[in-house]
């Protein structure tokens, strides 16, 4: 089967605009031509308006969105530095990993998978920890499906030292993030979410604020790769040589991002809210439960998580909807392998035709 005959409706990547095909399919040009510079200008531009941000520093690191999670942790976090990781999903978790290998003294503050955090309790928590450094988040926690409120806890960090590192990978242009109005200091995200561009690139922004963190730090990062000093070298007036950037991969974010800007982040988001809506309809229409309890917690209106019912072997059926009907759906992580699918409606993807075509194949396996 052809790649172009599959509908990517899991947690990520997702099917792309012909836009963006033909930018990934044109000729390269070398990184450090001045053409080139031209597009990573734009990019910055772009990303800016995408995160809400009037921060200098916004470009795309070369590396998929895990990439941005290290870029973002390995300079602002030192040997020692108390960090404060939340944890409801996945993503959290790895967080937290990342953060124990840079020798961090690491808190938690944890939920059950598919719930959210009261942000006052979070609050306590961080007024708890006179020796904070750094709190880190998950905007849109992937692997369950729940949307985490976070402007309190940002305008409460606004007036301190810690530095607010979120993690937006799967809600940078599916829902409202607003970078400067919510004190986020640090934001990465991911292309291949509601972005609808191939993986690769993961888009990030710094405020002052955590660039005084890093200019002020006592150890070297310990990563040469993702020294933010030396690729914003590289994205800034100087155009200093780092790496061999991925021209092709930065030529469709540039796509992406013009696409993701035409039609606008007001319109986008209501788009994403509606379809969001509209799959909530089908899936209590084919007797489906959500895995989210949506009457005590926010469901992400992008990635929907259900409840697999009663009888289903999810790996056989995710595989034989893939083969026999060309569509992609996700399984669960860790504690709800098995349990729950993960159904992708983001960016590209989010349309009400794909969603009467999803749930006419999934009634061929559900009474």
């Amino acid at each position: 089967m052809k790649n172009k005959s599959k509908v990517l409706l899991g947690p990520g990547p997702t099917n792309i605009d012909d836009k963006v095909k033909i930018a990934l399919s044109r000729e390269p040009i070398s990184h450090l031509d001045a053409e080139f510079f031209g597009v990573l200008d734009e990019i910055t531009t772009s990303l800016r308006e995408v995160f809400q941000t009037k921060n200098k520093i916004a470009f795309a690191v070369s590396g998929t969105g895990s990439s941005g999670m290290e870029m973002a942790m390995s300079n602002l976090v030192e040997p020692d530095d108390e960090v404060l990781i939340l944890k409801n999903g996945e993503f959290g978790s790895r967080m937290e990993n990342l953060a124990l290998r840079l020798r961090a003294r690491v808190s938690t503050l944890s939920v059950p998978w598919g719930e959210s955090f009261d942000q006052l309790d979070v609050i306590k928590k961080i007024s708890s920890l006179p020796q904070l450094k750094v709190v880190a988040l998950v905007h849109a926690e992937t692997s369950t499906g729940v949307l985490q409120d976070i402007d309190l806890i940002g305008n409460y960090l606004k007036n301190t030292d810690i530095v607010f590192l979120v993690d937006a990978v799967t809600s940078l242009s599916g829902v409202e993030l607003k970078v400067d109005e919510w004190g986020i200091d640090v934001c990465f995200s991911g292309t291949q979410k509601c972005l609808s561009v191939p993986p690769g690139l993961s888009p990030i922004t710094f405020n002052d604020k955590a660039l005084m963190k890093i200019n002020n730090r006592k150890t070297p990062n310990s990563s040469w790769y993702f020294d933010l000093k030396m690729i914003t070298d590289y994205w800034g007036e100087d155009r200093v040589y780092h790496h061999t950037a991925p021209v092709n991969m930065l030529f469709a974010l540039n796509e992406g991002l013009s696409i993701c800007l035409e039609e606008g982040l007001t319109r986008r988001f209501k788009r994403h809210r509606d379809n969001g809506e509209y799959f909530f309809y089908r899936m209590k229409e084919l007797g489906l439960e959500s895995f989210v309890d949506v009457d005590k917690f926010r469901s992400l209106p992008m990635l929907k998580s259900v409840l697999i019912p009663a009888g289903i072997n999810d790996s056989e059926m995710r595989m034989d909807l893939l083969l026999n009907h060309g569509i992609e759906i996700g399984g669960g992580l860790g504690p709800t392998k098995g349990k729950i699918w993960r159904f992708g409606l983001m960016g590209f993807n989010s349309s009400k035709e794909l969603i009467d075509n999803l749930f006419d194949k999934l009634e061929l396996y559900i009474d």
